[in-house]
């Protein structure tokens, strides 16, 4: 507890007295700390490879589960996660990652300059290996929302 020392008096009763004040310096400090921690942090949380994605105002979609995600660059590079892959290998690379689980979520992003037939394709040959739940992956007109199409073994 701090004390401040009394101005009068020589009894000595009342020459120290607590201090009313608190002082905030620390609690400041450590917030500033905080701050440039999650600014620091915050670019990190980014997932995937960048992409320009086209925009939609269709609703998001929330999921349960961590979905899937392929994806298709500018230079017309498929990627499953982050991991460059073959045309030729994805279908044999989700059944091996799903164990054969037709109802395992997958969005598949798109750049906005590869042509519609070529996600098109890709999202077909993933429907016809058996995967029910597939997606496609845009962003908002609203920029504080992310935004998804409804799946593609329900509606189009």
């Amino acid at each position: 507890m701090a004390m401040q020392l009394g101005r009068g008096g020589g009894n000595g009763r009342n020459r120290y007295k607590p201090m009313a004040e608190i002082n905030v310096t620390p609690m400041v400090d450590v917030m500033l700390v905080l701050l440039i921690v999650f600014m620091v942090a915050a670019p990190l949380l980014t997932v995937g490879v960048p992409v320009d994605l086209p925009k939609t105002s269709a609703a998001p979609i929330t999921a349960p589960e961590k979905p899937l995600i392929l994806t298709i660059d500018a230079q017309h590079k498929i990627y499953l996660q982050e991991m460059a892959i073959d045309q030729s290998e994805v279908i044999p690379r989700l059944q091996a990652i799903t164990l054969n689980k037709p109802d395992t979520v997958i969005y598949v992003r798109g750049d906005k300059s590869v042509s519609y037939g070529e996600v098109l394709e890709l999202m077909g040959n993933v429907v016809a290996a058996g995967f029910t739940k597939v997606s496609l992956i845009s962003e908002s007109l609203d920029p504080s929302k992310a935004a998804a199409t409804a799946p593609a073994g329900r509606s189009r």
